[in-house]
């Protein structure tokens, strides 16, 4: 069972984070048997956030009464100081917990630093001092944010969209954390469900002594697989690494992540999904997606009104409107029996 230790802050555990934002399209009881299964089954690291609605609840509610025996990351959103203490007291709460290990600034689109005007960066110091917070991360979605962050030596931990999808620079920000003595979080490592071999995810992951993955988890079946690989670690080896490469091919750096933070669309249009159909409808069941529904999600891209609004939040800065078009003329052409899924 191998273990990671997050750089400087010196909190150790299993090569196996459990991310929590689905837990919260799970009812109470779903979800707290689940994080309790995955306790019990050796996880404990435990990253969820205020902005995943019940989730924090549901982890106070699942795993309270083992506090001292997990490690909690929890994230702000917030962009002004009474903001973010307002944030703290309310997770502090649903967790029911009196400190957090891991404090983020989350989905960062800016290195918060000590004079920059906010109070923001001083206000992490100070709850650090009190002890209510234990280590200062923050999370991000955009490259060079990302390595202005390592360059700053300010935060304790990093938490990054980082798979075997991921490209060169993206791949190079562990090995920066690392002479950093930074700790590493890798989100998204399936990257938002385009990977759909956990084997070659987790054989990937396991390459690096310093990241911490941390799978999204919704359904029990899922946490299965996660806890079946702590014991039976599948090796990198030239047969997985085929299959890797195989996958690569598929993809180029301007690809969808599903992430969401382009939503909510003016005219309706469900961007995190159709701006990605195509990927989807080669790498899952095509029956889903081909559906009535999704036809008529897929038809709303023709009330685009250019706007602008999804490609100026894009973390991945790509040409969102652009996407939507390609995707829906491919779609069109599948749903013709003119292109192959």
């Amino acid at each position: 069972m191998k273990k990671i230790t997050l750089g400087s802050t010196g909190i150790t555990s299993v090569q196996n984070g459990f991310g929590a934002l689905p837990i919260q399209r799970d009812d109470k009881e779903t979800a707290v048997r689940i994080l309790r299964k995955a306790y019990d089954g050796g996880i404990t690291f435990f990253d969820t956030a205020r902005a995943y609605t019940d989730s924090e609840e549901k982890l106070g509610l699942a795993l309270s009464d083992i506090r001292k025996n997990i490690f909690i990351a929890t994230k702000t959103m917030a962009t002004n100081t009474e903001e973010m203490k307002k944030q703290l007291e309310t997770s502090l709460r649903l967790l029911k917990t009196d400190y957090i290990d891991i404090y983020q600034f989350h989905c960062a689109d800016r290195c918060y630093a000590p004079g920059d005007g906010t109070g923001m960066y001083e206000l992490m110091e100070d709850l650090k001092r009190q002890g209510v917070i234990k280590h200062i991360g923050i999370t991000a979605h955009k490259i060079g944010v990302a390595e202005e962050i390592i360059r700053s030596g300010l935060y304790e931990t990093l938490q990054f969209p980082f798979s075997y999808l991921s490209g060169k620079r993206e791949l190079e920000l562990a090995e920066k954390c690392k002479e950093k003595n930074m700790g590493f979080i890798a989100m998204k490592a399936l990257a938002g469900g385009l990977i759909t071999n956990s084997r070659l995810a987790y054989s990937f992951i396991s390459q690096y002594d310093n990241v911490m993955p941390i799978w999204g988890i919704q359904r029990e079946k899922e946490l299965d697989e996660w806890l079946y690989y702590m014991d039976n670690t599948p090796e990198m080896t030239d047969e997985i690494m085929a299959e890797i490469e195989k996958d690569k091919k598929e993809f180029s750096s301007d690809f969808c992540r599903g992430c969401g933070y382009c939503m909510p669309c003016p005219m309706g249009i469900q961007i995190n999904n159709c701006a990605r159909m195509s990927l989807m409808l080669r790498r899952a069941p095509s029956k889903t997606w081909l559906s009535e529904t999704w036809q008529s999600n897929m038809k709303q891209i023709e009330n685009c009104i250019n706007c602008g609004q999804c490609k100026s939040r894009c973390p991945y800065e790509l040409n969102t409107p652009d996407l939507l078009r390609a995707n829906y003329e491919d779609y069109k052409r599948v749903l013709a029996g003119k292109a192959d899924v």
